[in-house]
């Protein structure tokens, strides 16, 4: 814009682009500005050239944009693709406990040790409430249910639909977790397993599943599977 004065000395802008935002939605984000989970407004622009502050011609269309309604910063709507801490936290607990069950169906809960290691996966992943006997009710019940989890046919045969309930809970989660964020899931469900001795084929299989669904190698999923001892 061209800065002009005025008679009494201020400056007053003689022609320029101002731009007019319209909210066309909002909702909660994670701002990179901010560092939090806040507020925001989807907005989109209109461009006018003007003289002396009037808007006279259009100059086309800005945004959309994200504009936080906390700092007012602007970003471009792919910040969108990011996962507020609420949103991460949860999906981190429903992994745990997806996981938790998927090995405790593999391999029985007549263990206590593999109970108490469940638990105690599930409690760090925030369920505090979780007990013993609440996950072997849920077990009890899937195994009653084949259509929820897809409980085990033999010991050597991982049900469909258990596979599917795996990749729900875990794909999502996959891309906004680092490497070793990926190995602490497996290796959660790997101490469940270890905890009433080696590895079944079973719990081998459901591992294995776990680790395809967070986009890992299958050569890394067996040697990070190798590198855990049972206790």
């Amino acid at each position: 814009m061209l800065p002009v004065r005025g008679g009494d000395g201020r400056k007053l802008t003689a022609w320029g682009i101002r731009t007019t935002w319209s909210t066309v939605g909002d909702g909660e984000f994670f701002c990179p500005g901010c560092g939090g989970d806040r507020n925001y407004r989807r907005r989109t622009g209109r461009r006018r050239f003007t003289v002396l502050g009037v808007p006279l011609l259009p100059r086309g269309d800005a945004g959309p944009v994200v504009e936080c309604q906390a700092c007012r910063d602007r970003f471009d709507t792919d910040v969108l693709d990011h996962l507020t801490t609420t949103r991460f936290s949860a999906l981190l607990r429903d992994a745990a406990h997806t996981v938790a069950l998927a090995v405790l169906a593999a391999g029985g809960t007549s263990s206590r040790s593999a109970l108490e290691a469940a638990v105690t996966a599930v409690r760090t992943a925030g369920f505090q409430d979780c007990t013993e006997e609440q996950l072997e009710s849920m077990v009890e019940a899937l195994a009653t249910d084949e259509g929820r989890l897809g409980l085990y046919d033999g010991p050597e045969c991982c049900g469909a639909a258990l596979s599917i309930e795996l990749h729900e809970a875990l794909e999502p989660l996959a891309p906004h977790l680092a490497g070793p964020g990926r190995a602490s899931v497996l290796l959660q469900g790997a101490r469940i397993a270890l905890a009433d001795g080696p590895y079944i084929p079973a719990e081998r299989e459901v591992l294995a599943t776990v680790g395809a669904a967070l986009r890992m190698d299958a050569d890394e999923v067996a040697r990070l599977l190798s590198a855990v001892r049972a206790p």
